[in-house]
């Protein structure tokens, strides 16, 4: 039996995106008479001009997949909502419900998640006038939330863990890959965030939710060793969670019958020795 993790459930979660062309086409009206293509190689060159990169704004990023682990009393499950099944207001809704029908609020682990995930999250369920007040719930309905909530910034309910490797931005904020490679984790292998657009365009939908469940099982692995550097879990404990996960993963199949993540676990050097 692997040792008590210190917060139970947990929710490891990522998102992947497109620029939303019919959102930019309200925000700059040039782009009103173009069709998707033209429309888009115009709001990348509007945006380059902007800001130097062609990275959008983060109310045009649409949501193509939410991918996450969730894990309670010791049992995984690793699921991924993806626009080939779903619209992005029922991508929103499906994951937002799953707070509200949960027994106890997780604890939600990310990298970047502060910086870029729950604020897209934020400005597409507006757009689709969602209501998620778990999320922004500072103890006046749940009184255990006061101090441990996932809007203030130096809570763990939300634990950012970029944001906290960084010291809040005192430091570099580094990214995920790069840490992941450090501590012989698989990081990014085949696929990278450039290639999300392409990958929809394509309809390779199973490409896009394994890439975006291996960010969320590098962050999984990577706050495992936070837990161990800050002392709530003992290096056997370390140990057996790594196993645990390996053993999750090997067991995941496809269609075809081969291992989904089999890229991921060949990849992960540190994986513990079976």
């Amino acid at each position: 039996m692997s040792q008590v993790l210190p917060s139970d459930p947990i929710l490891v979660f990522d998102i992947e995106t497109i620029a939303d062309t019919d959102a930019a086409r309200r925000i700059y009206p040039q782009l009103a008479d173009l069709n998707d293509a033209d429309a888009l190689s115009a709001l990348t060159a509007i945006r380059t001009q902007e800001s130097g990169h062609d990275f959008m704004r983060l109310p045009l990023q649409r949501i193509v997949c939410i991918s996450a682990l969730y894990i309670k009393a010791g049992k995984f499950s690793l699921f991924s909502l993806t626009a080939d099944k779903f619209n992005e207001k029922d991508i929103l809704a499906k994951f937002f419900r799953a707070f509200s029908e949960l027994e106890t609020l997780p604890q939600l682990i990310s990298w970047n998640g502060s910086g870029f995930d729950i604020p897209v999250l934020i400005y597409r369920a507006m757009q689709y006038d969602l209501s998620a007040p778990w999320l922004f719930e500072e103890g006046q309905r749940i009184k255990n939330l006061r101090f441990d909530n996932y809007v203030n910034r130096f809570h763990t309910r939300h634990l950012d863990l970029m944001d906290r490797f960084s010291q809040y931005g005192a430091s570099r904020r580094e990214a995920m890959n790069v840490v992941a490679s450090l501590y012989d984790l698989p990081g990014k292998t085949d696929v990278d965030g450039s290639m999300v657009g392409d990958l929809v365009a394509n309809d390779d939908w199973q490409t896009l939710s394994i890439y975006c469940e291996s960010d969320v099982m590098n962050t999984w692995l990577i706050y495992l060793r936070w837990l161990r550097l800050t002392g709530q879990l003992s290096s056997q404990g370390f140990d057996d969670w790594q196993q645990q996960s390996h053993d999750y993963l090997a067991q995941l199949t496809q269609a075809d019958g081969r291992a989904r993540h089999h890229e991921f676990i060949a990849d992960w050097s540190s994986a513990p020795k079976t």
